[in-house]
């Protein structure tokens, strides 16, 4: 079957897009997405949706005014990507997922070593001052040894 002949699966009342969450991953993510305004007087869109939408201007790039028509306003996904930044949910979802993940792999949920890299190690004394050539300046200079 050709690409262009392929239909992507349907979600609520729509063609899915392929940023959509399928339905296992919406039953992950589900309790961890908060409800909906409660200044609201009505729901018109799904939370699913409002996700879907955040995930589809994500993966595409696209300008938030730019959202298809089938998601809700982009002015609503907008407001909603906002709120859930500025309340932490992101990061307690992605905590959470990460957890999934690493129990999944037979691992501790948490970390239990602080990883040290080479960036966050200073050098030693012992090699010496540091020594180079500034092409800007086309001369030799060496850092001095700072007072201890």
């Amino acid at each position: 079957m050709k690409r262009s002949q392929h239909r992507l699966p349907m979600t609520l009342n729509r063609n899915a897009y392929p940023s959509d969450l399928t339905d296992a991953q919406w039953e992950a993510l589900e309790p961890l997405v908060p409800a909906l305004s409660p200044e609201a007087a009505y729901h018109v869109h799904a939370r699913r949706e409002i996700v879907n939408a955040i995930l589809y201007v994500l993966r595409s790039g696209c300008p938030w005014r730019l959202l298809p028509h089938e998601f809700p306003a982009w002015g609503t996904v907008s407001f909603y990507f906002r709120q859930w930044h500025r309340e932490g949910i992101w990061e307690q979802i992605l905590r959470s997922l990460r957890m999934q993940v690493r129990k999944k792999q037979g691992r501790e949920a948490e970390p239990s070593a602080a990883i040290i890299d080479s960036q966050s190690i200073k050098t030693s004394a012992v090699r010496g001052p540091e020594k180079g050539y500034d092409a800007g300046k086309k001369n030799l200079w060496q850092e001095t040894p700072r007072a201890r």
